[in-house]
């Protein structure tokens, strides 16, 4: 071989063969994907559509295909945890609340928690197995106990959805299994996002849960942008065949917050790799400090339509909806939420304590003999922060067992709040107005158990 043809030869295997050791090298030392991030643009190629909030003034940042109609796939448990917030709060159920379970929500495809015809779940442990494990049972489950069936409980979504703004969206069903009907966009996502998040600001924390233990099971949340990037508070993964691999995610860091959201990802990597990417990118364009504009300028830019308020949850024992209430959009405090092309702003307004009322007397009560209870209330009760979740769990769970009279009926949780650069958890029960709050704390104090009551952010 001529000598010339020889270095050809040489220089064409030289880069690949160097690209083929340093790979091979990395893999050895266990650096794999990780030594080279996504680049931003390189990223947004790995999903079909994707958005990104500043949720301090509802401007949208970065936009793609962001108003293309895709599946939600699990995304959609988030209006399914929003019509529950509404029935909390106005006092028709409580986090004791045990939920029948029904052959169809037991027959539900996985991802799910077992769940078997006849038996039942706690209301916390319902919305706690949809934040972390994404279970179908459980979503079927608080479908049928709130709406009779789950078609009509996919019209109280749609029409709750529609009231807040998210004119693209239609569901179906509560947990976002596969329906060719059921149709959202990234723009409605983040819109959901920002309502649950201002609506019902008392609940939005069980959305940080990272592990949830059921029966002797434990699970891990599927949104990994919770474990390992920086100041991500919530809020939901999804994926199915024809969705791909979803995202909606709130990011806080000190008086910034940036909500995004991406749908059809190819895998769930690069789902995760894309949004990160993308919160790095625009992160330096987030207003700081909190939402301040009125309601009525939100309504002006959805439209006069959108302004007006849902009517709350039916007073009749919640299975037992008739089918024929598909009007029912159940919720007082919402309010619309713009997120136009040119930057915007949401409303600030922190949903009221409202008037507690119990469950009617003709519903049945919960294993055990319980009476259902009144709990509802948009104030906490919070007995530590730890810079470790764990120590915030075992806080909740060592002050639940001291105090279980005062407690009995209202969700622990732990919400994460940034302070220097160290990421802290707050030790925290849900669910109380004002001056239950701080009775209850009172009585902790008299238990030689630190306490603060104060208002849901």
């Amino acid at each position: 071989m001529p000598s010339s043809v020889v270095e050809v030869f040489k220089r064409k295997i030289q880069v690949p063969l160097r690209r083929f050791v340093c790979l091979n090298l990395a893999l050895a030392l266990g650096l794999g994907a990780t030594m080279v991030p996504l680049r931003p643009a390189t990223a947004a190629n790995t999903v079909k559509a994707a958005i990104i909030v500043d949720a301090n003034t509802g401007g949208v940042l970065y936009s793609r295909s962001a108003d293309v109609r895709r599946s939600p796939a699990s995304l959609t448990k988030i209006m399914t945890l929003y019509i529950l917030f509404a029935y909390l709060r106005a006092g028709k159920i409580t986090f004791d609340t045990e939920f029948v379970v029904t052959p169809h929500a037991a027959g539900q495809s996985p991802t799910k928690l077992g769940l078997k015809p006849g038996s039942t779940i706690k209301v916390s442990d319902a919305i706690k197995a949809l934040v972390t494990k994404s279970a179908n049972d459980a979503a079927a489950t608080i479908a049928e106990n709130l709406g009779g069936t789950e078609a009509n409980f996919g019209s109280m979504m749609t029409k709750t959805a529609h009231k807040l703004g998210m004119k693209n969206t239609t569901f179906r069903n509560a947990s976002g299994l596969p329906n060719k009907e059921q149709l959202t966009t990234a723009r409605d996502m983040a819109i959901l996002a920002m309502h649950i998040m201002r609506d019902y600001p008392e609940y939005y924390g069980v959305f940080e849960t990272r592990y949830f233990t059921y029966k002797g099971r434990k699970y891990r949340n599927h949104n990994r942008l919770l474990f390992g990037y920086k100041g991500t508070n919530g809020i939901k993964t999804g994926y199915t065949r024809a969705a791909g691999f979803n995202l909606t995610a709130s990011v806080q860091r000190g008086d910034k917050h940036l909500v995004g959201v991406v749908l059809g990802g190819r895998t769930g990597a690069k789902r995760d790799a894309a949004l990160r990417a993308l919160f790095d990118k625009h992160w330096h364009k987030a207003s700081r400090g909190k939402p301040s504009v009125s309601s009525s300028l939100i309504a002006s830019l959805l439209g006069s339509s959108s302004s007006s308020n849902p009517p709350p949850p039916s007073r009749k024992p919640a299975y037992a909806l008739a089918a024929a209430r598909t009007t029912m959009t159940p919720t007082a405090a919402a309010r619309p939420v713009t997120l136009a092309s040119a930057p915007a702003q949401g409303d600030a307004s922190t949903p009221g304590d409202t008037v507690r009322a119990s469950l009617s007397p003709n519903r049945a009560a919960p294993r055990g003999g319980t009476k259902p209870t009144q709990y509802a209330g948009t104030f906490h009760v919070q007995v530590g922060a730890y810079t470790s979740q764990s120590d915030a769990q075992n806080r909740l769970g060592m002050v639940q067992q001291r105090a279980p009279k005062i407690l009995d009926g209202h969700m622990p949780f732990t919400a994460a709040f940034m302070r220097g650069n160290r990421e802290w958890y707050r030790a925290r029960f849900a669910g109380f107005s004002k001056s239950d709050a701080r009775s209850a704390c009172v009585a902790l104090k008299r238990m030689s158990l630190d306490c603060i009551a104060l208002a849901a952010e």
